[in-house]
């Protein structure tokens, strides 16, 4: 089967083959080339040509129909997409089921603001005409992770396309099948040959991205780590770069809040997508007056989890995304242990086929600890204690990153009043893990740089344009005095 898509063409990769593996039986789906360095080049230059020399650019009607065109397309194919996602990622097929209803979501509402979008213009006291216009990047890269691959690509590719920009896009080696799909969808539109293209492999594909002068803009999501890389790369060319990276999200619990309910928000934060999502809620933090009580609600909770196949009408949690993914989530508990924490509950492999852990809660734990610290992105939660609001704030701040947070309490002035004071770009109060696609999604400190979603997100693909205009060719003012 060819997997890279390179100006309206399909081609067979010529780098290293790899197999796709399904994460809930461990067996091989497909095999898959990635595309080598001289094909990443093909895909840019194609990418270059068609931004140049076709009308996508300056054509916004035409965008506008081609993203509603395929937003109808994602949803008359949302259950073979749904089922394919699932199948590829370990995830519970409802849920992938709702991630296909936000793609086609994101294509129109980007479609919308294009269509409604207008220049901002005033006349000045001098009588010239100010016109500030958003006009697209160029060529933009776009490196999506394997937790999300299709709804992530699309927080991406919708408005990276609806501003007038062609488009490279790597998925990860480990996820490509549902945006092979989409690509297949893409053919069906009128959009022009070029203007998107995919390619598929590992790092190596998406350093080619980075790395390529033609190549304006990057929009990477995925490891804090790789992010510091990607940005540091793009600096040296002033290249346009977003980053949308790790976290390591708390949940502030006040005294004053439902016990039960905040049980319940507390396990979907953590294990929602086997925690294998950047604001999950992997720490939680609890006022010392309710900690006991809490706990023992949330164990209860979490023993009640369905794990299993993705396909089971009932499954709540699915399979981790690899052997390797697994095993480095295994490490973190062996590591926690090590350290002085206490497993409450889970930490084990389920003794069956598929990369299964069940859903964990470490108690015990010390600010300092990696566990504490570090993402895991698995189903591991971390649960401390806190004396007063001012150490609720301190403890939820006390880390590099800064993407997301929680705050439960039946007072929401109090809550507001501490959301206030957390460093995160997003914060839930009464509520959890809820993206819109109105509002803008990013992360403070460590956790990336940028926007997505929302206006922002369609700002991020765009550079900003001044255009003066003065209503008659006069000699300058200063030319006539000097003179």
């Amino acid at each position: 089967m060819k997997h890279l898509y390179i100006n309206g063409q399909w081609i067979e990769g010529l780098g290293d083959e790899r197999p796709i593996i399904n994460p809930a039986t461990e067996e091989i789906i497909t095999m898959s080339k990635d595309a080598t360095s001289e094909q990443a080049t093909k895909a840019i230059l194609a990418a270059k040509r068609a931004f140049n020399e076709t009308d996508w650019s300056t054509n916004s009607a035409k965008r506008v129909s081609t993203l509603r065109q395929l937003a109808d397309l994602v949803e008359e194919s949302k259950h073979s997409l749904a089922e394919i996602e699932s199948e590829n990622t370990g995830k519970p097929l409802r849920e992938s089921e709702i991630d296909v209803e936000d793609v086609a979501g994101c294509l129109r509402y980007y479609a919308d603001l294009i269509e409604e979008s207008k220049p901002f213009e005033k006349t000045m006291a001098d009588g010239t005409v100010s016109r500030v216009v958003q006009e697209p990047i160029g060529v933009c890269g776009l490196i999506v992770p394997w937790n999300f691959p299709l709804l992530l690509g699309m927080w991406k590719l919708a408005p990276a396309l609806a501003a007038g920009n062609a488009v490279v896009f790597k998925p990860s080696e480990l996820t490509p099948l549902s945006i092979l799909k989409l690509t297949e969808l893409l053919e069906q539109t009128d959009m022009p040959k070029g203007i998107f293209n995919l390619l598929t492999g590992d790092g190596k594909v998406g350093a080619a991205l980075v790395e390529s002068d033609l190549v304006e803009k990057i929009s990477f999501t995925g490891s804090s780590e790789t992010g510091k890389r990607i940005n540091e790369q793009c600096a040296s060319t002033f290249k346009r770069v977003s980053l949308e990276l790790g976290g390591k999200s708390p949940l502030v619990i006040l005294a004053d809040a439902d016990i039960e309910k905040s049980a319940e928000w507390a396990a979907y934060g953590a294990f929602f997508n086997q925690g294998e999502v950047c604001v999950a809620s992997s720490r939680i933090l609890v006022a010392k007056e309710i900690y006991e009580e809490f706990l023992t609600k949330l164990v209860a909770n979490v023993a009640q989890i369905k794990i299993g196949s993705p396909f089971e009408a009932h499954t709540e949690l699915g399979a981790l995304i690899s052997q390797k993914h697994l095993e480095k989530v295994e490490s973190y508990l062996l590591m926690g242990i090590e350290e002085g924490a206490h497993i409450v509950c889970g930490g084990k492999r389920l003794q069956r086929q598929g990369y299964f852990l069940e859903p964990t809660i470490l108690s015990n734990v010390k600010q300092n600890m990696r566990i504490v610290q570090e993402e895991i992105f698995g189903p591991v939660v971390t649960i401390q204690a806190f004396e007063d609001e001012a150490e609720a704030i301190k403890l939820a701040n006390d880390t590099k990153f800064g993407l997301a947070a929680g705050v439960l309490s039946s007072d929401v002035k109090k809550a507001k009043k501490l959301a206030s004071s957390i460093k995160a770009g997003t914060i839930w109060i009464n509520s959890y893990h809820t993206p819109y696609i109105e509002a803008p999604w990013g992360g403070f400190k460590q956790s990336g740089i940028g926007r997505e979603l929302g206006p922002h997100g369609l700002l991020a693909f765009t550079e900003t344009k001044h255009i003066n205009e003065s209503t008659s060719l006069e000699t300058l003012g200063w030319y006539q005095f000097s003179h």
